[in-house]
């Protein structure tokens, strides 16, 4: 079964400048029922666990084109189902999968572009220097710099499921700490209404 390439553009390298506002929008709405369509496509949970955590990283590196995709629901299971893919294809395996109706047809991002990135913006890079040193080389490494966890263990001079179990970690830590950090507050309707920008050292 062949993949359905991501929709948007091709992700960025790099956290300067990253937007989140729309994304912890989305991903408060959704977040959940992401978690059972792959839970329901995958054998364990951890592994649900895992992609829903590189899915989040894949949006968060769309920056603020992430903002100007017109359906961002479709967007997040698109990507989730390619995730689910690739992952099938690891393990030689093959998953029967589910077209969820909104990752059918995606919306173009608008030809003028985005609107004006949000102040939030800035919290991502001063928030990542926060994370403690192994957290850090784990998202600069695996998730920024884009090597494999199985490079990452023998960086690191781990075992792969030691490696694979730093890297969640790392990554779970990073986004309690975005939102905590810039004490994200969601409205009545699930969107950011307010937080406190906290610019790079």
């Amino acid at each position: 079964m062949a993949a359905v390439a991501e929709p948007g553009v091709e992700p960025t390298r790099g956290s300067a400048g990253v937007t989140v506002p729309c994304l912890l929008e989305a991903w408060s709405a959704h977040e959940a029922e992401l978690l059972r369509y792959l839970r329901h496509h995958l054998r364990q949970p951890g592994e649900a666990e895992d992609l829903l955590h590189d899915l989040f990283l894949k949006a968060l590196r769309q920056r603020e084109r992430f903002c100007a995709v017109g359906n961002p629901r479709a967007w997040l299971f698109a990507v989730a189902r390619n995730l689910v893919i690739d992952h099938a294809r690891r393990m030689h395996a093959s998953v029967p999968l589910s077209d969820d109706p909104g990752a059918v047809a995606l919306a173009c991002a608008s030809e003028e572009g985005p609107a004006p990135v949000d102040l939030l913006s800035a919290c991502l890079p001063r928030v990542l220097s926060e994370l403690a040193a192994e957290d850090r080389e784990a998202i600069e490494r695996c998730d920024i710099g884009g090597m494999t966890q199985q490079a990452f263990a023998e960086f690191a001079g781990l075992s792969l499921p030691g490696a694979k179990s730093r890297v969640q970690r790392a990554r779970q830590r990073l986004r309690a700490q975005l939102v905590r950090a810039c004490q994200v507050q969601l409205d009545e309707h699930g969107k950011v209404c307010c937080f406190v920008p906290r610019p790079p050292l």
